[in-house]
């Protein structure tokens, strides 16, 4: 089972833009795998909460225009 998992900063993307990374992430995969794999992958879009992530000693906070809109 093909299995891809995103990290996302909390509420970056929309709805919409959530389940076009699931089609193309399935195409892609599919491409690969064969039609056979497309019942089986998993796209999993997990959304991290702000301060939830850093690098380097900076946490990262997401900017509001940077915040999708639904």
């Amino acid at each position: 089972m093909p299995f891809a998992n995103f990290k996302i900063p909390e509420a970056a993307l929309s709805r919409a833009q959530k389940e076009e990374i699931v089609h193309r992430t399935t195409a892609m995969l599919v491409e690969y795998f064969s039609e056979a794999a497309r019942p089986h992958t998993m796209v999993l879009i997990e959304e991290v909460k702000d301060g939830g992530y850093a690098r380097a000693d900076e946490v990262f906070v997401i900017p509001e225009n940077y915040r999708a809109k639904e």
